[in-house]
């Protein structure tokens, strides 16, 4: 069932539903939370489609939000409150309700939102794209028990984790961190498996991927040993490789599909380890709500203390400089070495052969214009 509500408010939406909840045959509500979305018109529909298929595992009332304040001024003077009521197959096992706010109204979204919500049930807010600095403090925030962002949307990835640790509130989470669920928990179990001393570990992934930089800093964190960030063509994380005196204990995941584990003095087996869509990570941070302090810890973690380097190439010199281990090694790679510095050329500086070094001077840096602009990590 579809309803349309123009130039309303939030007592007639009430009011609606719960003439719709009696009109298909339901009286009880029989919902445990209230999911507040806040997005705009290009993202809505993904983010209810998520929200809708999550809802089949957490029956809930999800409010969307969307602000059009208005480009002119006539429109921003325009102050109305729309909305669309889905209830009943629509709205996967619960009901939703989609808001849209005009003029002066997007900027009071919790005074809509207030009314709307499930008496004595949790809520949670989530922001699938252009998240507030600090959620904790944004108005639809302070209402929630639970407040989900997502990193890799932004243009800085890396540079909104160190927002995010900046600004963390117990009751933050970001779905980077629910990406690497499958991960931790596999590399935490092969260590169950034996008792082995580690040494250092390899995070190796595509750039601008900020799950990469969450599970080195977990690693870094949880093993206290140094870790060393590779960057790949992906897709996302693709290996992790533990140190040990008796070999490497790597879990390899090339395609994003299937990954295998490996092990000294043991066969390799293949795990599932499947890249998970967006309704899948929603479902997960709902099955929670309470704060979540292992992720609080990695993401206060510096991500400086990651050592990085190309893959393919040597070792990782100061500043993040990589510098080639041999001139034939060096030779092979001088095209992907070139198109990393070429795109970002602040964030690593590659030593080239001498033959190649002649026609690539435009992808170094010298010392001191490293000093003068800050150094641009990659990030999931």
């Amino acid at each position: 069932m579809k309803i349309d509500l123009t130039d309303t408010t939030s007592s007639k939406i009430n009011a609606t539903m719960m003439d719709a909840r009696r009109a298909s045959g339901s009286t009880a509500a029989g919902m445990v939370l209230t999911l507040v979305i806040v997005t705009d018109e290009g993202s809505a529909y993904d983010a209810l489609k998520a929200a809708n298929d999550a809802s089949r595992e957490h029956p809930s009332r999800i409010l969307a939000v969307i602000k059009r304040a208005g480009r002119s001024p006539r429109a921003r003077a325009e102050t109305r409150l729309d909305a669309e009521i889905l209830v009943g197959t629509e709205a996967g096992s619960g009901e939703t309700v989609v808001l849209r706010m005009h003029g002066e109204l997007a900027a009071h979204a919790q005074s809509v939102v207030l009314p709307l919500l499930l008496p004595d049930a949790p809520v949670v807010v989530w922001w699938p794209d252009n998240a507030p600095l600090n959620p904790a403090q944004d108005p639809l925030g302070a209402l929630a028990q639970r407040r989900i962002t997502d990193a890799v949307t932004a243009e800085s990835p890396v540079g909104q984790l160190a927002q995010r640790a900046a600004g963390y509130t117990p009751g933050d989470t970001d779905l980077a961190w629910t990406r690497i669920t499958g991960w931790r928990s596999m590399l935490a179990a092969a260590l169950d498996q034996r008792e082995v001393t580690i040494t250092g570990a390899v995070v190796e992934g595509e750039s601008y991927n900020p799950s990469v930089e969450l599970l080195g800093l977990w690693l870094n964190n949880r093993l206290r040993v140094p870790v060393e960030r590779v960057v790949t063509g992906g897709p996302g994380i693709t290996a992790v490789r533990l140190r040990t005196e008796d070999g490497d204990i790597t879990l390899d995941r090339p395609d994003g599909l299937l990954g295998t584990l490996c092990m000294p003095g043991a066969p390799d087996r293949m795990v599932a380890l499947k890249r998970r869509d967006t309704a899948e990570l929603i479902a997960e941070e709902l099955r929670r709500l309470d704060p979540d302090d292992i992720y609080a810890t990695a993401v206060r973690t510096p991500v400086d203390r990651l050592r990085e380097r190309i893959a393919g190439v040597g070792h990782a010199g100061p500043g993040g400089t990589v510098e080639a281990e041999a001139p034939a090694a060096a030779e092979s790679e001088t095209p992907k070495v070139v198109e990393a510095a070429a795109a970002a050329p602040a964030r690593v500086t590659a030593k080239l052969p001498a033959k190649a070094a002649a026609g690539k001077t435009a992808a170094k840096k010298a010392p001191a214009a490293e000093k003068a602009a800050p150094r641009k990590r990659s990030g999931q």
